[in-house]
């Protein structure tokens, strides 16, 4: 995998082009609608049904975008081109996935706060629909523009959707069940990343001269999300006065000098960046990895995948049900800690597979038991009216993470010579100074003083 968009709307914006998207903002009262979808704690029912098929939602979403990626960078793996044009073309598919997440999360944020988060997913799937029909025939007449072009439009419905997805979490769940439903949503989102990178996989060997096919079959995957997503609760917009601001960089700006008055929301942000700085390097490397050094094809190459995502989907789950209905920080270091000794087999020479598969399920135990705490800090600490906004500016600053990988793949590989190995070793230090800082920044919390999620904390104290 993340705007100051707490602002007065005027009448006249973004009407006409809401309206064609099916977007209509909730029209202000005399009284603010409520901000949150009340449930009873005690009460299975109401939010139970809508949060599954969020979660089904969300799987299906990280399985396209996972499967969609990986089937193009194997694509162009499979070309008979130089090592350096390789590495260059397969983080150039990383970085234009990342890049519309900095152009259009604060988009995606203003989105989830103005208007109902249900109905913004439910356009979105919509619109993904278009994207997969548009990358089969990229395939079809096998361009490598149109292929990457793709990548790029499933990156920006991913912008626009992830805000909506978190925000909505804390309006639909029972406070006490905010840990519980973000180690849910980790771990189908990291099933989701295993069955699409193994599906990529499966689709490159499978269809090698009618790769069009794998276009049409994920277009069919894009019309079952949206199906699953008009069972998520139409909760109301939490905003809807809020105004639309065009340029991103100065509404990001605003935003993170709002976050900056509370530490622990500033704090998670970039804990949430670093988190996915490190998840993109690993997964980048680790295809070339798999091909250079283990010699593997392309669906053994995607079970490499499934394990790293089969640990952090594990280390979500424990870090969800460990919290106990409070945000429990002691988790992050443990988790850097764990993530930063699963990369030192990883750099040796000869390590086997399993040796191999082993360590990489150890390193998302880890990335899981990292990303619980930081997910709850930021969508319980937002005001309400908030929470969109604040998600927006956390999917720029992880994508950028995200980014800055892509660009970190082609240094160390290219410029300082470090072999796949090392640059496991590289994540692994990334991870662990990540966690030094959290432990020494957060000492009450290391002494066993937690957060509860039921009642925010004050801020920047």
């Amino acid at each position: 995998m993340p705007h100051s968009l707490e602002h007065t709307s005027r009448r006249i914006c973004f009407t006409n082009s809401a309206g064609s998207l099916g977007l209509t903002a909730a029209k202000p009262k005399k009284q603010p609608p409520p901000p949150l979808l009340r449930m009873n704690s005690q009460s299975t029912t109401p939010w139970r049904s809508g949060f599954w098929c969020l979660m089904a939602t969300q799987f299906q979403n990280a399985l396209s975008d996972n499967a969609l990626k990986n089937l193009v960078i194997l694509l162009i793996l499979a070309h008979p081109i130089s090592e350096a044009q390789r590495n260059t073309q397969v983080a150039m598919a990383g970085a234009l996935f990342a890049a519309p997440f900095i152009l259009f999360s604060m988009l995606g944020g203003w989105f989830a706060d103005r208007f109902s988060k249900q109905r913004v997913m439910e356009c979105v799937k919509i619109a993904e629909i278009g994207i997969m029909l548009f990358a089969t025939a990229g395939l079809w007449f096998a361009n490598l523009p149109m292929q990457l072009a793709a990548v790029f439009l499933m990156g920006c419905h991913s912008a626009l959707f992830g805000p909506s997805k978190y925000g909505i979490l804390p309006e639909m769940l029972p406070l006490e069940k905010l840990s519980w439903g973000n180690g849910m949503m980790e771990l189908l989102t990291f099933l989701g990343i295993i069955a699409g990178t193994v599906c990529g996989g499966l689709l490159a060997s499978s269809f090698k001269t009618q790769s069009w096919i794998s276009g049409l079959l994920l277009a069919a995957l894009a019309l079952a999300g949206l199906r699953l997503s008009r069972g998520i609760p139409k909760v109301p917009g939490a905003n809807p006065n809020c105004i639309l601001r065009a340029n991103p960089v100065t509404d990001m700006w605003r935003q993170m000098a709002s976050m900056r008055s509370d530490r622990d929301l500033w704090r998670a942000n970039w804990g949430n960046a670093g988190f996915f700085f490190v998840a993109a390097l690993v997964q980048m490397n680790l295809i070339l990895y798999a091909q250079t050094v283990l010699h593997l094809n392309e669906t053994q190459n995607g079970l490499l995948n499934a394990a790293l995502a089969l640990g952090i989907g594990a280390g979500s789950v424990i870090a969800g049900y460990a919290s106990r209905g409070r945000i429990e920080y002691r988790l992050v270091p443990a988790g850097a800690a764990l993530m930063a000794a699963a990369t030192v087999p990883m750099g040796w020479a000869g390590i086997t597979t399993p040796g191999f598969c082993s360590a990489l399920a150890a390193l998302g135990l880890g990335g899981g038991l990292f990303i619980v705490p930081i997910a709850a800090v930021l969508q319980h600490k937002p005001e309400p009216e908030n929470k969109g906004a604040v998600q927006g500016a956390a999917s720029v600053l992880s994508f950028i993470g995200i980014l800055a990988a892509s660009g970190a793949q082609i240094v160390l590989s290219e410029w300082l010579h470090l072999s796949s190995g090392r640059m496991f070793w590289a994540c692994g230090t990334t991870a662990l100074l990540t966690g030094v800082y959290v432990f020494f920044s957060r000492r009450e919390a290391m002494r066993g003083v937690q957060s509860p999620v039921s009642k925010p904390d004050a801020g920047g104290k």
